[in-house]
């Protein structure tokens, strides 16, 4: 039934690999205890990703500072993990604003992202002096009266807009940068400009690299109209890799309409392996000489006395997390069969994008009782569906070549799925528990686990 057909197993972080190869009976009690789908989440990861993207702008000798996308999940641990790490978190609500005031990051090292801010946001941040990246001309008029009101000065960034994308809705027009450096320039009291930021689709960084140099000739322009503006803004969309180049490019040279359920075709997928990804990624922009340039990035950031300020997301959770899935039945379909899981593709959220997340799931087989006969190991192809009434609920379209054939009880793990899978888009459709978030601490001689959060029980 499994021949020749495409495969893309994860890459893991040995200490990750370890947990789930020597402690298989602690993960199914966990799962069996919590009747749920679970998230391992593992902040220590975190850290160490921190620390990557720190020792790059430290080898550059270039100022920086790196601000967590709390947006790439909701969990926690992970702004907690932030605050210990001494950097500051991105945020765009009040919701995520007082987490992360909670999880102990100080105001002033909050970023405050994102379009045309409702008056509550714009306020908390004025209040705790966090640092605003203004999307438009309105918005700026808008902070410029609430920091009035207050009789305290905003903290901003001007945010511009893509050159190399125009129908981006984000980001202030050249015309209108121009106008919003002249209001700056004349409400001084009112908003003092740091800086400019920006955000680009894609992953290279040579265009980041050149983007920053547009907006460093804006912070020239700035400091001639007597503003003292120190910041460019980078964002974020540092790539990641979650497979290797030679499966990455096997599998993509491999994979048929017919290797999915209904024979379901996607018009993209994200690029599972880059050469140059998280950490790596920072230092190819860092080193990047821009086009209009005979110096490289850094260079220019040190001549200039620029701070480079950086949003990852994604690439800060990279090996941080993994979610389990506990299988309900499966139905043959012929060729291959449908396995059903105890949550919802909406837990494994790439979906949102129109596209399909492409990593192997790993079965992790329930151990059969002695009276039972042995399980065979024959090879079995199946997809994964959701356990909701929509025919589209399916969290692997893919007809996943597995050792042996799912049965209840079993459980699958996502692999590496902590930056934006696990909750950007989680639902409790069908009344269904939002999987719960447990944090795993694996510094000692056994494993340590505790819940995230609060949540709800089935039934409570």
């Amino acid at each position: 039934m499994v021949t020749d057909i495409p495969r893309l197993p994860a890459l893991w972080d040995p200490l990750l690999r370890d947990f789930v190869d020597g402690h298989q009976a602690m993960i199914h009690d966990l799962v069996d205890g919590f009747d749920a789908p679970l998230h391992f989440l593992f902040p220590g990861r975190f850290a160490r990703n921190v620390a990557e993207f720190q020792r790059v702008l430290d080898d550059r000798q270039v100022s920086g500072r790196i601000y967590y996308a709390k947006k790439a999940n909701k969990a926690r641990c992970f702004a907690h993990a932030a605050a210990a790490s001494g950097i500051g978190v991105d945020v765009a609500s009040t919701g995520e604003f007082s987490e992360a005031l909670a999880a102990g990051v100080c105001g002033t090292d909050i970023g405050v992202s994102g379009p045309s801010k409702s008056e509550a946001l714009l306020r908390l941040a004025v209040s705790h002096d966090a640092l605003i990246a203004i999307d438009s001309e309105e918005e700026l008029d808008r902070l410029i009266a609430i920091s009035g009101q207050a009789r305290r000065t905003a903290r901003i960034l001007l945010r511009m807009a893509p050159t190399a994308r125009g129908d981006s809705r984000f980001g202030l027009s050249a015309e209108a940068l121009r106008v919003a450096l002249s209001t700056c320039a004349a409400t001084q009291a009112s908003v003092a400009l740091e800086g400019f930021s920006f955000h680009l689709s894609g992953y290279s960084a040579m265009e980041r690299c050149n983007q920053a140099a547009m907006a460093m000739r804006a912070c020239m322009a700035a400091r001639e109209l007597g503003l003292a503006p120190n910041t460019i803004n980078i964002g974020g969309g540092f790539a990641m890799s979650y497979a290797s180049e030679s499966d990455w490019r096997a599998f993509q040279h491999a994979h048929r309409p017919d290797d999915y359920h209904a024979n379901k075709v996607f018009g993209g997928f994200y690029p599972y392996h880059s050469a140059c990804s998280g950490a790596r990624m920072l230092d190819a922009i860092l080193a990047g000489t821009p086009d209009t340039e005979s110096a490289t990035l850094a260079e220019l950031a040190r001549e200039y006395g620029l701070k480079i300020m950086l949003e990852p997301g994604r690439a800060l959770l990279d090996q941080a997390g993994f979610t389990v899935f506990a299988v309900q039945g499966v139905k043959d379909c012929g060729d291959y069969g449908i396995a059903t899981v105890n949550g919802t593709s909406f837990s494994v959220s790439e979906q949102w994008f129109a596209s399909e997340f492409l990593p192997d799931p790993e079965l992790l087989s329930v151990t059969r009782e002695p009276s039972r006969s042995p399980r065979t190991g024959a090879p079995y192809r199946a997809c994964v569906g959701g356990a909701s009434c929509l025919d589209s609920d399916m969290l692997t379209w893919r007809k996943i070549a597995f050792g042996q054939r799912p049965e209840p009880g079993d459980l699958l793990i996502y692999p590496n799925t902590a930056g934006y899978q696990m909750d950007s888009n989680e639902s409790s459709f069908h009344e269904l528990p939002l999987p719960p978030k447990l944090v795993l601490t694996l510094d000692g001689a056994r494993p340590r686990w505790r819940v995230d959060r609060l949540f709800q029980f089935p039934g409570a």
